[in-house]
Formats: C-alpha cells, structure tokens, sequence
C-alpha cells in the first residue's frame, strides 16, 4: 500500500483516507493518539515518497446516527468539496469503476457550458447535478427503483 500511494502520488494523484473511528466517540482513544498514526502513516509513507493530502474520518458512534459516519456519504462529500469538481477526478472516477457525478458547486459552479459540455464528452457516463441536493435525489430515486423491483418509483 505505502508503494501504491506513493507511485499514485508521483503521477498527480490525491491520496485521501476516509475512516470511521468510533473509538473516540466511545472515549477508548484520544485525538493525540489518532493523530499519532496518522502521523505514523505519513512517516511511512515519507520513506517511500509518499504522502496522504488528508485525513477524514468520523468520530461518532453508531448510535449517534451523524451522517458522517461510514456508509452514510457525510465524509465523501466533505472530500468531493475538497478535492472534487474537475476532469481528472471524473476520469478518475472512470477509471475506477465508479460512476462519474459532476456536482456543480464549489469549483465546477465556475465552469462556463463550453467546458462543461467538453469535461462531460472526455468522460462518458458523466451525470452532472445542479446541486448536491440533486445529486442526493438522484441517488435516493435510483435506490427506490433498485428496492421496488419494478423500474419504476415507488
């Protein structure tokens, strides 16, 4: 792992953790100590040439019901704030497996329709939302479809 992030990093690449840490929440571990192996991490990495951009995580038990907590998308849309909004996180997203959502907010809100429309052909399958509360809609919808068995909303 510590070569991969490294050689992702000397290819342009943001090396970004997301991690649930409930530890905290639960008073079973201190911020000095999460922040002792991030810094950890990143010593690692130092050796290899690498480095880790940021680090997300949730301190919140399951119970807290917060909405950054791993599977909710709380985290991700923090990074995708960060970090998102251009062609190369799209392609990467491609390139992944992963289904390519343009959010146009943050930095994409600034992008005129002749750069939309050639960011989206460089990317196929790219689905571009007005807002993050489009994009939250469109993924709502889709699971409705999915858990309704039909095609059709429910």
């Amino acid at each position: 792992a510590l070569e991969a992030v490294s050689r992702l990093n000397h290819a342009g690449w943001h090396a970004v953790v997301a991690t649930n840490q409930a530890g905290i929440g639960r008073g079973m571990i201190d911020m000095a100590s999460v922040n002792a192996v991030h810094a950890y991490m990143n010593q690692r990495l130092l050796v290899q040439g690498g480095r880790i951009d940021a680090v997300f995580f949730c301190p919140h038990t399951p119970e807290e019901h917060c909405d950054c907590r791993k599977p909710l998308p709380g985290m991700m849309i923090d990074i995708g704030r960060r970090y998102g909004d251009t062609l190369r996180d799209l392609q990467a997203a491609a390139a992944a497996g992963c289904e390519p959502h343009l959010v146009l907010t943050g930095r994409a809100a600034a992008l005129d329709d002749q750069t939309l429309r050639h960011i989206v052909q460089q990317v196929p399958r790219t689905t571009v939302h007005q807002d993050l509360g489009a994009f939250a809609e469109h993924l709502l919808r889709r699971d409705r479809i999915a858990d309704s068995g039909t095609g059709e909303l429910s």
